[in-house]
């Protein structure tokens, strides 16, 4: 039912009407007719009405009231994150998954809700667990307002806690089976159906170092990607499946090396996962001779797409990247922005090794245009003097040592020999894949890297205080759920054909409050508007708002 002006003549009279179907079409139906729309307006009939229906639309009242500042909240709570990831929790099961591993354990406080809470934290704001308690008491997050710090504190160290000894089979020999394991598995298994062409899984690793003291086996000294040597770190690794989907996550001593890790991985996805075929895509540190005679071992039948270091094999540098074999183009030059990247590859044999060599012309201008930036920076150094440069990571890969009595120059055979490998990558691999397959599957890789960026500069895993390692493992794994809930409401959002990115939708879903007011002795919730891509990921995670307006 509306009002609407209709013309006759040469007034317009204002009319009350309603739709109605007949014979499966919309005809409009006058109700009644108020009278000439300009005396209506004179006499200020228009205005009487209005107000007269306004006492029957208390609700639309409330509203105005509100907009003009003539009622005073009570209390304004942020709505938009929970109401969005606890669907997506539940609808991964998680909140059934946790409590059933807790067996006969009673705990005085919820445990789920407190890796909810941890995780959502983790995701909306990200930094130390030390804020969650205080976080939430500005949003509307179901049972979690007894939780306090400790109570999340002990939900992580159940995380992490070792599974008993007859529960350690398929554990990796860095670190034991844990209660988070088990989580992986029932969740992998819960969305199976989704992973049921699983062949083709991602796994890289990256190093996160602790503020404080570290774990007790689990912080050690080692090769830090943050450039933080003086710290104790702890190695993660995480598998994706194809389409970047998290499935599981793994965490060792801070010096356990890239190549020792691979194996193991492969091992537990096989024996806890069921999966059977399967082809493991790595970056170059997974690569080693004795990693590829345990991948070929007939018994696994696992397949492998690994990068190699083409500056430290020596078959790759002085055999490979010396063949003068032609390229096959598999993309050109990008026409637009859109276009994917140059891409030509050729594939090269040594003995009954494969290799594909992969070359970016775009990539290989950056390099060239790079290093001629830190050799302009390095020639203007040394007019300055050289006893500054050595500690220069940059600048010391192209000085040439000086003899006794000379200073540092610039070592032209290493310019020569650097720029052999502009815009240039090596695969290994034993699938019957063409090149361009190969290579095409390797760029996927850069996904896992991607996903990494997220987990450690949007999810900031770090800083991590911890000195437990039980604690240390839930820390790191409430992360790793984290990435699972937000790439489950990515995928939901990009079948429909939307991409936001993650900072801004997380401010939009914050801008979604309730406020509550009072008026008339009544009191009254009312809901703000859906700002940018809030209603899109609502929509995605299929969440129904309700009314605007409703009373308590």
């Amino acid at each position: 039912m509306f009002v609407r002006a209709k013309k006759s003549g040469a007034y317009e009279y204002l009319q009350v009407v309603e739709n109605q179907r007949v014979d499966g079409r919309v005809q409009q139906r006058v109700i009644a007719t108020l009278g000439r729309l300009d005396l209506l307006k004179q006499t200020g009939k228009v205005d009487a009405l209005i107000s007269s229906c306004a006492r029957f639309a208390e609700r639309v009242a409330v509203i105005d009231a509100h907009k003009r500042g003539q009622l005073s909240p009570a209390k304004t709570i942020k709505i938009g994150p929970s109401l969005v990831f606890e669907r997506l929790w539940r609808q991964l099961n998680l909140h059934r998954i946790i409590p059933n591993l807790l067996a006969n354990r009673n705990y005085e406080f919820d445990l789920e809700r407190a890796i909810f809470l941890t995780v959502l934290h983790r995701l909306m704001v990200s930094g130390s667990d030390r804020a969650a308690e205080v976080w939430r008491s500005d949003y509307d997050i179901a049972g979690v307002d007894s939780l306090q710090l400790h109570h999340l504190y002990r939900a992580m160290a159940w995380l992490g806690e070792s599974l008993p000894a007859d529960q350690q089979f398929a554990a990796t020999p860095f670190a034991p089976r844990c209660n988070k394991d088990q989580i992986e598995e029932r969740l992998f298994a819960e969305r199976k159906d989704l992973f049921s062409g699983l062949e083709l899984v991602f796994f890289d690793t990256t190093s996160i170092y602790f503020e404080g003291s570290g774990g007790r086996s689990i912080g050690a000294y080692g090769k830090s990607k943050d450039h933080r040597s003086d710290l104790k770190q702890m190695v993660v690794g995480v598998v994706l499946d194809e389409a970047g989907r998290p499935i599981c996550c793994e965490m060792w001593p801070g010096n356990t090396t890239d190549a020792k890790t691979l194996i193991p991985v492969v091992d537990r996805l096989q024996q806890k996962f069921a999966i059977g075929r399967i082809c493991i895509v790595a970056d170059r540190g997974m690569i080693s001779k004795q990693t590829i005679r345990q991948l070929q071992d007939p018994s696994r039948g696992v397949h492998f797409i690994l990068g190699a270091r083409m500056r430290a094999l020596k078959e790759v540098r002085e055999t490979v990247l010396s063949d003068e074999g032609p390229f096959e183009q598999v993309y050109g030059p990008k026409k637009s922005s859109k276009d994917p990247a140059p891409l030509a590859v050729k594939e090269v044999w040594v003995e009954s090794r494969r290799y594909v060599v992969c070359y970016n012309q775009d990539q290989a201008r950056k390099d060239a245009a790079d290093r001629q930036a830190i050799i302009g920076g390095l020639q203007d150094q040394l007019k300055r003097g050289d006893k500054s440069l050595v500690g220069n990571e940059g600048y010391r890969k192209y000085l040439k040592a000086p003899s006794e009595g000379r200073v540092f120059t610039i070592d032209e055979q290493k310019i020569e020999t650097e720029s052999r490998y502009d815009g240039i990558w090596v695969l290994q691999s034993d699938l019957e894949l063409s090149a361009r397959e190969v290579a095409l599957r390797y760029k996927e890789l850069w996904m896992v890297e991607s996903i990494f960026r997220t987990m450690k500069s949007i999810l900031q895993s770090r800083p991590i205080y911890h000195k437990r390692d039980e604690t240390i493992r839930g820390h790191v794994f409430c992360s790793f759920l984290a990435l699972v809930v937000l790439k489950e409401l990515q995928s939901r959002m990009a079948e429909r054909g939307w991409v936001a990115e993650w900072n801004r939708l997380k401010d939009d879903l914050d801008s979604l409050t309730e406020t509550t007011v009072e008026s008339a002795g009544k009191s009254f919730v009312i809901r703000s508007q859906l700002r940018g891509d809030a209603g899109r990921a609502i929509q995605a995670a299929g969440v129904c708002l309700g009314p605007g307006v409703r009373t308590v």
